[in-house]
C-alpha cells in the first residue's frame, strides 16, 4: 500500500463521515470496485486504486459547487500520495481542465460517469447486470434521452485516454458490477 494512506476501513468511515447520499456512497463502492480490477489486471497498486476510487467525490455532498477543490486541499494536508491526488483532480477535467497523466488517472476519468450510466442501465433490465452485452449498452449509449446528465464524451475521452477498447472496457465493468449486485429472481 502507498504511504500516507488510510486503511479501507478508515477511508470507508472517511466516506460514510462527508457522503450521505445512498447512491453516492454506492457509486464510490462502484469506481473503488473497478479501479481495484483494473489494478490487479494491470499489475498496479490495489490499495491505493481501491482508495482513489472510494475517495475521489469525498467533498462532492457537503460541497458539490467546489467539488473537487476542498478534497484536493484535504488530500494534500493529509499527506496523501500525488498519483492519488492527480488522480481525483483529472477526474474532474470537465471542472478543472487537468489532462490525466497517469494509468490511474486516466482509468478513473474512464470509469466514473460510465458507472452511473451502467448503473443507471441495470435498474431498467430485470435481470441487472446478468448478461448485459457491450452491444446493448452502447445502443443504450446513443440514446441521448437517456441518463443525459452522463457526459458521454468525457467517457470517451477517459476511455482513449486509458487505451482500452470500449467494447473491451464495457464487458470488464459490466462483469466486476456483476459480482457486486445480485437479483433475486425468487418471488416471495
Amino acid at each position: 500500500m502507498a504511504s500516507n494512506l488510510p486503511s479501507r476501513a478508515q477511508a470507508q468511515l472517511l466516506l460514510e463521515e462527508h457522503v450521505k447520499d445512498t447512491y453516492q456512497l454506492l457509486h464510490a463502492k462502484m469506481v473503488a470496485t473497478a479501479l481495484e480490477a483494473y489494478a490487479a489486471k494491470l499489475g498496479e497498486d490495489a490499495d491505493l486504486w481501491y482508495l482513489t476510487g472510494l475517495l475521489h467525490d469525498l467533498d462532492y455532498f457537503e460541497h458539490p459547487n467546489e467539488h473537487p477543490r476542498l478534497e484536493l486541499e484535504w488530500f494534500a494536508q493529509w499527506g496523501y500520495p500525488q498519483e492519488l491526488i492527480h488522480a481525483v483532480e483529472a477526474h474532474a477535467k470537465s471542472i478543472l481542465g487537468i489532462t490525466p497523466s497517469s494509468k490511474l488517472a486516466a482509468a478513473i476519468l474512464s470509469i466514473d460517469e460510465l458507472a452511473g450510466f451502467l448503473y443507471a442501465y441495470s435498474l431498467m433490465r430485470p435481470e441487472g447486470f446478468a448478461n448485459m452485452s457491450s452491444a446493448s449498452v452502447k445502443k443504450k449509449f446513443k440514446d441521448k434521452a437517456f441518463a443525459k446528465k452522463i457526459d458521454r464524451e468525457e467517457i470517451m475521452y477517459g476511455v482513449e485516454k486509458f487505451s482500452v477498447d470500449f467494447d473491451d472496457h464495457i464487458t470488464f465493468l459490466v462483469g466486476v458490477f456483476g459480482k457486486m449486485f445480485t437479483v433475486d429472481r425468487q418471488k416471495s
